[in-house]
């Protein structure tokens, strides 16, 4: 029996590309899996939801009522991947709920798979967030994103310890161009028929390495 991964990308920080990689994983899951749904917890525009309309939904965790229409569908183990674009905003609050309703550990009953996707800075309150996940999730589901785009130095030391997905740095010129409402990462990859290009070659290496991020969980929580 497969369990149903849940992606949950975030910082406490604006402007470090959390929505690009949220957009990243969508995409690769519809390609992969035939369907995904997203929750769009952003203020800014563009977000997620401009960019994924038709499987992404908004959400916000300002009151109960929001907290449980965001977090009821998520220890659902209905094979459907989830992805959470969680806006700065609203970071403590979130991962406060999860402390107190034990989500990570609900998540292991119903078989459901949290995939925390930590998009690195290099503030004292990336630092400061990051501890705190690692105390709050399981051994493992902490996985630090290393966007080069925006950081383009190392890694601070006390993220560069555990698993790292690392986002190759796109020219100024690229980077415009995939900011556009209309592009779709899969698109290009279908339409665009030498695979020697830059762009191709990055989407394809970052799709590699969601897939290979997903069946090591999904062999994990199979043991």
């Amino acid at each position: 029996m497969l369990a149903t991964p849940i992606y949950i990308i975030c910082s406490p920080s604006p402007q470090v590309g959390k929505t690009l990689i949220a957009r990243l994983v969508s995409e690769f899951l519809v390609l992969q899996n035939g369907t995904a749904l997203s929750f769009d917890v952003n203020l800014r525009e563009p977000s997620l939801l401009d960019y994924l309309p038709h499987i992404t939904e908004t959400a916000d965790v300002i009151d109960t009522y929001g907290k449980i229409q965001l977090i009821d569908p998520l220890i659902v183990n209905d094979r459907v991947a989830k992805v959470i674009d969680l806006g700065f905003h609203a970071f403590d609050e979130f991962f406060k709920t999860c402390e107190e309703i034990r989500f990570m550990k609900e998540t292991v009953r119903r078989y459901v798979v949290p995939i925390v996707l930590f998009v690195a800075g290099t503030d004292r309150v990336s630092w400061r967030s990051y501890e705190m996940l690692r105390r709050q999730t399981r051994p493992g589901a902490l996985v630090t994103v290393h966007n080069e785009f925006v950081l383009r130095g190392p890694l601070p030391d006390i993220m560069d310890g555990g698993r790292v997905f690392r986002i190759p740095a796109l020219p100024t010129f690229l980077k415009a161009y995939i900011d556009r409402l209309s592009f779709s990462f899969t698109g290009y990859l279908r339409n665009e028929k030498d695979w020697s290009t830059e762009l191709h070659q990055w989407i394809r290496g970052n799709y590699t390495l969601l897939r290979d991020l997903e069946l090591s969980f999904q062999m994990r929580r199979s043991y």
